[in-house]
């Protein structure tokens, strides 16, 4: 296996070790079932929710006619793999049918979905590869492990949620609104980080527009991103505290206690000071978007007590002027993005926000008194655990649906 770049390489022993921050390793789960019935296609932008609004203005119905297919989840019952489950739910994507797979202690309980009751089932490398698609929402140990056995020729596509893959040349990295074609031919697929892909929605529109020469992020990444004993350490200390039990909350999940804190460090400290969770969004932004292997991007990854939704203050010096106008307009058009940038009216993104949308809110978009007529400066936010997650990883599905990759890997026999 080849590796993107050199740092990436030495980051790679450290990324497959790296437990999932959602799933427990002994909770997994999938499905099975081949119908071929045929289904017109549309994608998640035309849904309706509460952001009906820029769902009707980036809506991109397909009349597509292609098969269903039979869908297999690997880490169901942990916060992403829950939430997996419901953008299926809510996704065109034709899915036939769903079998969940998980360890022993698992297997025999009942999960209540769309598609009828599903009962877990004990996992195997066999049952997985009878599947068409299988996500993957485990641990970085499980995937590395078994999706190579899992998507050899005859079995079944794989999209991975770990980060086992993602800096392995040979495997595409993917957000579907900028590089989804890279999947045609794939058989195994990395999603990526998700502060890269929350913050790769808003980068993407303005590359394409002003030609990016350098990006400076500062990320505020909710207490969810170290799973669900992140949330509840955050919870029982700010209560703690509120009640007067103790002046500064206990910790054991973060480096220091989080409520009434900030905390400038997630993940492990790299040689280069940088963190692993930083240099992710460096390596993973430099993929995504086929950029230099040298190309500045610097970010500073902090904790911050909040429950759900990542933000990100986003620097950029661009190679063409900036003209705000044309960029509120690209922002304003581009698919999973949403505009809120009303300063007068006090509307700009927030967590609150942003907290169970599929659309990634954008605004305080200015011009950047540090680069004058090129930079922009603008802030994020969005739901790590759609678009950083579960969702993006649908829509890799659904863009494979869309494109034929998924026929022509149904065509290829072991």
């Amino acid at each position: 296996m080849r590796f993107a770049s050199a740092g990436a390489a030495l980051f790679f022993a450290a990324a497959v070790s790296e437990a999932s921050a959602f799933v427990p390793q002994s909770s997994v789960a999938f499905a099975s079932t081949s119908s071929r019935t045929s289904f017109g296609v549309s994608s998640f932008a035309s849904k309706p929710g509460p952001c009906s609004e820029q769902n009707r203005r980036s809506a991109v119905v397909s009349n597509i006619q292609m098969s269903a297919y039979s869908v297999g989840i690997v880490g169901a019952t942990g916060a992403v793999g829950k939430e997996l489950i419901q953008c299926l739910e809510k996704s065109s994507f034709p899915t036939s049918s769903l079998r969940i797979f998980g360890s022993e202690r698992s297997a025999g309980k009942e999960v209540n979905t769309k598609f009828g009751k599903v009962t877990v089932e004990r996992f195997a490398v066999a049952k997985a590869r009878e599947c068409d698609v299988i996500f993957l929402a485990v641990s970085g140990d499980f995937a590395l492990e078994h999706a190579p056995a899992i998507s050899a020729p005859g079995g079944a596509v794989v999209i991975d949620n770990s980060s086992a893959f993602r800096y392995m040349e040979n495997i595409p990295l993917i957000v579907p609104e900028i590089n989804g074609h890279k999947t045609k031919g794939a058989r195994l697929i990395a999603n990526p980080n998700c502060t890269t892909a929350i913050g790769l929605m808003a980068l993407w529109p303005l590359h394409k527009l002003f030609k990016l020469k350098r990006v400076i992020m500062s990320t505020y990444q909710a207490a969810s991103g170290a799973g669900q004993p992140g949330m509840d350490e955050l919870w029982e200390g700010t209560k703690a505290v509120v009640n007067g039990e103790c002046a500064v909350a206990k910790n054991s999940v973060f480096a220091h206690p989080l409520p009434f804190n900030l905390i400038p460090h997630i993940d492990k400290f790299q040689e280069n000071g940088y963190t692993k969770e930083e240099m992710k969004v460096t390596w993973e932004t430099r993929k995504i978007c086929d950029l230099p292997a040298d190309f500045p991007v610097s970010c500073t990854a902090v904790r911050i007590p909040t429950s759900r939704a990542h933000s990100e203050t986003i620097i950029v010096e661009t190679e063409l002027p900036v003209d705000i106008d044309a960029a509120r307009k690209a922002l304003e058009e581009a698919p999973g993005v949403k505009l809120v940038d009303d300063p007068s009216s006090l509307k700009y993104p927030m967590p609150l926000t942003a907290t169970g949308q599929y659309d990634v809110e954008v605004g305080r978009l200015r011009k950047s008194l540090v680069f004058g007529d090129y930079g922009l400066e603008f802030f994020v936010s969005g739901d790590q655990l759609l678009r950083g997650a579960a969702l993006n990883a649908v829509l890799v599905a659904e863009e494979m649906a869309k494109n034929g990759a998924l026929e022509e890997s149904k065509a290829v026999v072991a």
